[in-house]
């Protein structure tokens, strides 16, 4: 829930959080920009929050007194390094695109310097956060709650870990230290009285029932349940919990997540006298403004098993101008001065998509590493080059996931079989004159080529690769992956 009078967005007159030249005096909250709005000025001054806040990443901060007086001094390169975390519920066994945003948050805090926390809600999934949502999730098993949570766990060290192997130059400084915990650990341990009795006697009801959230599903038909009441007192028990054990001091976390982050600050601040604070990013939507994610049904995955390599690309790839230079900001480490080369150069030349293609391999890259991004390309190239050499070089793998709704026949090469004869057993065309006149009208093609002569016999090198694979289309949807036995 946003919070105006008390959050602050990101990019205020009050100097973009430590940029030295001296601030003007405020504006009224709805007048004053965001970071990418502001006037052009040197890059790279006043820190993490300021180089974020232009990057339009940081989009919100809470406490904004505290934080505006405190925060850039205590991210200050040379100071000790600050704690951060974000937490991930496993709704699902996979993250999705919608997650990328709060873990590349974590990654800008680690090459800051700073430690990071990334929390799979192994607990907390099984009461189901209310935030944004009309109605209850359905219950999951502990059994299945367990399983999706392994699922993110390896998800995120994924990421950590193409991050530092692609993304972090060596000698580049101190990378911080990332940490993956779940906290099904402290939350499944925590007797319940004990729980009510110490933290939930901090959190005031006021409070809680004043959320959007709270307000909106108790007007529901359906109303609230107590589970999903009490889900921001245990998220803001797992800040109170990292503060105390880890010295956490900044809680991440998407736009819709601003009211659970203000009740862990209200509970570690009541409970420990610190100063603690919270950051947000922003939301990422479809073009009919709806949040991408499984509930609404439009998910990218970032689990191969879910989401290609290739479908991950070419959803980047597919971002519209009036979009690719936001995605650039937030999706990449790509300097700033570099992106405004990228469209400096896609303005002249606009054809050739070069800003999405650059997002697309970036994201590819950090999501499935190095080999993932070269899958991806050689995809794109057999599908929309008909390259034969790409074709060649795809794995088992790579041809089920570019073709998934393609049905596959494993046959043998007979003597004197001919482009008829392929299609009749792979039962791709009907029998009879229409499928003979298929052929003879242009509408089959082999790797990519078009055949008319359904008598032409099939030539090894030409019609079935290297690989011993053949790609066969009917039309130009429908396509049959051949793979030839004992050749």
């Amino acid at each position: 829930m946003a919070a105006p009078t008390l959050g602050r967005r990101c990019g205020r007159a009050a100097g973009l959080w430590g940029c030295s030249r001296r601030a003007p005096p405020p504006l009224p909250l709805p007048l004053r920009r965001r970071a990418h709005e502001q006037p052009r000025r040197a890059r790279g001054a006043g820190g993490l929050l300021a180089a974020q806040c232009e990057r339009g990443l940081f989009q919100e901060v809470f406490p904004a007194q505290s934080a505006e007086e405190q925060l850039p001094g205590l991210l200050e390169p040379g100071r000790p390094p600050l704690t951060a975390y974000c937490g991930f519920d496993p709704t699902a066994d996979s993250l999705h695109v919608g997650h990328l945003l709060p873990v590349m948050a974590l990654l800008h805090f680690q090459r800051a310097g700073h430690d990071v926390i990334a929390v799979v809600g192994g607990a907390t999934a099984r009461l189901g956060d209310p935030s944004g949502r009309q109605r209850a999730r359905e219950p999951a098993s502990a059994e299945r709650v367990r399983a999706q949570a392994r699922g993110l766990r390896a998800g995120l060290r994924r990421l950590f870990e193409n991050h530092r192997e692609l993304f972090w130059a060596a000698g580049g400084g101190r990378l911080g230290r990332a940490a993956l915990l779940d906290n099904a650990r402290w939350l499944g341990r925590q007797p319940l009285l004990a729980f009510l009795g110490g933290a939930g006697g901090r959190l005031r009801m006021g409070t809680l029932l004043s959320r959007q959230s709270c307000q909106a599903r108790l007007r529901s038909p359906e109303g609230m349940s107590l589970a999903e009441f009490l889900y921001p007192a245990l998220q803001a028990y797992d800040f109170l919990h990292l503060h105390l054990r880890h010295g956490c001091r900044v809680q991440l976390g998407g736009a819709d997540q601003m009211g659970n982050i203000m009740s862990g600050y209200e509970l570690v601040t009541k409970m420990t006298g610190t100063d603690v604070f919270g950051i947000t990013v922003p939301l990422i939507t479809s073009t009919t403004g709806d949040k991408l994610g499984k509930t609404a049904g439009n998910a990218v995955w970032l689990n191969r098993d879910k989401t290609s390599p290739f479908e991950l690309y070419q959803f980047f790839v597919r971002q519209q101008d009036n979009i690719v230079e936001k995605y650039l900001k937030l999706f990449t480490f790509i300097p700033l001065e570099e992106i405004d080369h990228i469209m400096e150069m896609h303005a002249k030349e606009p054809e050739k998509w070069g800003p999405q293609k650059r997002l697309a391999a970036e994201v590819t890259k950090l999501v499935h590493g190095r080999e993932g991004l070269e899958s991806a390309k050689r995809c794109t190239q057999a599908l929309y080059h008909s390259s034969v050499e790409a074709l060649e070089a795809m794995s088992d793998q790579e041809l089920q996931e570019l073709f998934r709704q393609a049905p596959s026949a494993e046959l043998m090469l007979e003597p004197g079989m001919n482009v008829l004869d392929l299609c009749r057993k792979a039962n791709a065309i009907p029998d009879g004159p229409s499928g003979y006149q298929k052929i003879t009208d242009g509408g089959v093609s082999i790797n990519g080529i078009r055949v008319t002569s359904p008598e032409t016999v099939l030539i090894l090198g030409q019609h079935i690769l290297k690989n011993g694979v053949s790609l066969l289309r009917i039309g130009k949807k429908n396509y049959y992956i051949i793979k030839w036995l004992q050749l």
